[in-house]
């Protein structure tokens, strides 16, 4: 659990309502079914046009990511990449092949079986990097979710309040509807913008940030083939990885 994202939200919620309390206000105001359903699911609705489907639901289960993030494998791959060096030093590239069953990623099972099948550090650099740059690009449009429900809430904030003043403006003979008007118009904007920079936009830059490392991870992997391809003393291979760290 990441803590910091988890107090982050505490105080975020803490810091509108502590707010408002101080200003003497209700917080029960703060509960407006229709300045909810304005901007939640109009913000919804906007993302599903926005993205493919199959993109927006990736973007949604990275949503975990703000909160539990996957651990980093930096180390761990640090480690098993030196362990291939000294089989392919010892031993040549063809004993690496008892490592293929033993991952089951399959960027490291490709850069492996290239290794095995004696493609050269150039070619390895090449088909790897083209992985990668896939990996990456498909990872951060599914973040571009949260990006643009960051971007559609604050304008659908704005439109349940168009809605609101409109729902006043018919009432103005009858004054005992004009408050509930109002509250909608102003509680929308209060949604909208919050929600977006509260809420969307964080998970977004957070998400953004656990894709960074999964990458940088890959690119470990990458380097540390290519300097086996090259024929790199295991213990240069270990200490040019770890300035990944």
């Amino acid at each position: 659990m990441d803590r910091g994202s988890l107090i982050g939200l505490v105080l975020a919620v803490a810091a509108i309502l502590g707010g408002q309390a101080m200003e003497g206000g209700q917080i029960g105001l703060f509960l407006q079914p229709a300045a909810f359903v304005i901007v939640v699911i109009g913000t919804l609705a906007a993302v599903l046009l926005h993205h493919p489907l199959p993109v927006f639901m990736k973007g949604v289960r990275m949503a975990k990511w703000a909160f539990r993030p996957p651990g980093s494998e930096a180390e761990a791959l640090i480690r098993r990449v030196v362990q291939w060096s000294h089989t392919a030093r010892q031993d040549g590239a063809l004993a690496l092949e008892k490592y293929l069953n033993m991952t089951r990623d399959p960027f490291q099972k490709t850069g492996l079986q290239l290794l095995i099948d004696g493609a050269d550090a150039a070619k390895l650099r090449d088909t790897l990097d083209v992985q990668i740059v896939g990996f990456e690009t498909a990872e951060r449009q599914a973040a571009r979710v949260w990006e643009a429900a960051g971007g559609y809430a604050p304008t659908l904030g704005i439109l349940g309040a168009v809605i609101g003043l409109i729902h006043v403006m018919e009432n103005l003979s009858d004054p005992g509807k004009l408050g509930t008007g109002i509250a909608v118009a102003f509680v929308a904007t209060i949604y909208g913008v919050g929600l977006a920079n509260l809420v969307f936009l964080p998970i977004a830059n957070k998400i953004k940030f656990t894709i960074a490392r999964r990458v940088a991870e890959r690119e470990i992997v990458c380097d540390g083939l290519i300097g086996i391809a090259q024929g790199d003393n295991p213990r240069i291979i270990e200490a040019r990885l770890k300035g990944y760290l």
